[in-house]
């Protein structure tokens, strides 16, 4: 796909990763509209740098109308928008099912309506619950040990379903523990670089659990490349590094790297409840590497270098001690 000029429309795309797809589009000359969750305060999140080079749409990924209105005459999808909190998925389970699942279904529907040459929908590595091989394929099977996870299920058998009966040119990406610049304290990764950087003890839930984690400029690439592979329509798409890293030896690093002594403690409140945690994620990304010639680029110290440096420089780190579901 020749992105110079190409119509693009980017769910979520004022969030961590949506903004950052935002941004690698624009390089590539397409020309993107944005569509970003309505608020009284008309915030364009981390698009507030490209706002003369994106369309901004705001509106609601659940009422339908507004979906339909931003697609029209876009060629190509990223589904991004999403409530991503395993944590708020707990207290909040509707609400996450009806904006994960309800929200997905109207786009596969303003798609079919619509006619975009490519859609990508963005699913997670949450879907796959606790590894019962690594590393993790495609062919795993699907568990859903969190609201959040049966809300992305059923998101990504509806995208299956809308291929198979409709012909729609779809992907689904499926992306591990993405981080990096931009991202919010709710995540391990921001949450143990802020309350370092504040010099506090590091607060943290289960520390056994292992994660792979993908810089975002990976995960972006990743993205890229499927909406251009032809190969990929029909297809779900790992995304990851192969490698994986517990949450206790990640804070290690961390500390490390910023070159402070590092005091762990454990926080009850971030403990996901009775048989939710998921207790070890590895991808295996060799469909990724055959279909789209993918591979990760950034190792995770790296990656971790960068979300430092830019923690330091903006200074998002507000109430870096109070836990953010």
């Amino acid at each position: 796909m020749n992105w110079k000029g190409t119509n693009v429309l980017v769910t979520g795309a004022a969030g961590f990763i949506g903004s950052h797809v935002v941004e690698a589009l624009v390089a590539l000359g397409a020309r993107v509209t944005g569509f970003v969750r309505y608020t009284s305060r008309a915030s364009v999140g981390f698009l507030s740098s490209l706002t003369s080079d994106v369309r901004i749409v705001a509106g609601d990924l659940t009422e339908y109308e507004s979906v339909y209105r931003a697609m029209k005459g876009q060629e190509c999808v990223f589904h991004l928008g999403a409530l991503i909190g395993v944590p708020y998925s707990f207290v909040h389970p509707r609400e996450v099912v009806h904006v994960n699942t309800i929200g997905s279904l109207n786009v596969l529907t303003a798609a079919r309506e619509t006619g975009p040459r490519r859609v990508v929908l963005t699913s997670t590595s949450e879907v796959y619950g606790t590894a019962q091989y690594t590393p993790i394929d495609e062919e795993h099977p699907l568990q859903a040990q969190s609201p959040y996870a049966a809300s992305k299920i059923a998101a990504d058998k509806l995208a299956e379903a809308f291929h198979h009966a409709y012909g729609l040119p779809l992907s689904i990406a499926r992306p591990f523990n993405t981080f990096g610049p931009r991202q919010s304290l709710r995540a391990v990764i921001p949450t143990i670089i802020a309350q370092m950087l504040q010099g506090g003890p590091v607060s943290l839930g289960a520390t056994s659990p292992t994660r792979d984690f993908t810089f975002v400029k990976d995960t972006v690439g990743g993205l890229i490349r499927i909406a251009e592979a032809d190969g990929a329509i029909g297809e779900v798409v790992n995304i990851g590094t192969g490698g994986e890293t517990s949450i206790g030896d990640l804070a290690k690093k961390i500390a490390g790297l910023i070159d402070r002594d590092i005091e762990i403690l454990s926080d009850e409140q971030r403990l996901r409840p009775g048989s939710s945690e998921v207790r070890r994620l590895c991808c295996n990304n060799a469909k990724a590497h055959r279909l789209l010639g993918w591979r990760p680029q950034y190792s995770l110290d790296e990656g971790l270098k960068q979300t430092i440096a830019w923690f330091q420089e903006s200074g998002h780190l507000d109430e870096s001690g109070r836990y953010h579901i």
